[in-house]
């Protein structure tokens, strides 16, 4: 880790925290670090009921943001992506398409809402088995963590 970046890792985590207690209070599933088919990862993913996936990307600084230009990658697994940025954050940068929540530590507010680019049945159906998948491991180790489990994604 560079100078910094430790403080960096930090507040994503307090951010993907305060975005996992707001899609909570909605009826929603987040699940964070959701490694992607391409290699990628998401910060935080999310299921809704009605099997719609959207993914939110976090990001604690604009040097964060200017750094990391692989956000568009996420897109082809997911229905809707989402920024979700502290509050002294210039929000203008956040693409117009994207949605944009604003959070810190303790919850997050949805301040505009994602275009929606429908993943076809097929992505849908791999996506959402991924994120179960990966939801029921996590699960498995708090209750077990001496657990030996083998990860096949």
């Amino acid at each position: 880790m560079g100078p910094g970046e430790g403080a960096r890792v930090q507040a994503g985590v307090l951010l993907a925290r305060g975005v996992c207690r707001m899609l909570a209070a909605h009826g929603l599933a987040g699940v964070t670090e959701v490694p992607l088919a391409n290699g990628r990862r998401a910060d935080v993913m999310t299921l809704d009921r009605t099997g719609d996936i959207a993914i939110v990307e976090v990001k604690s600084s604009v040097e964060d943001f200017r750094s990391d230009r692989k956000w568009p990658d996420y897109r082809e697994f997911c229905d809707r992506l989402f920024f979700a940025v502290p509050e002294h954050f210039p929000v203008e940068l956040v693409p117009e398409d994207c949605g944009l929540i604003l959070a810190d530590g303790f919850g997050a507010e949805i301040l505009r809402q994602a275009s929606e680019h429908r993943l076809v049945p097929a992505r849908r159906k791999a996506v959402t088995l991924r994120f179960a998948h990966l939801a029921a491991q996590r699960l498995q180790r708090l209750v077990d963590p001496g657990a030996v489990m083998e990860t096949a994604w």
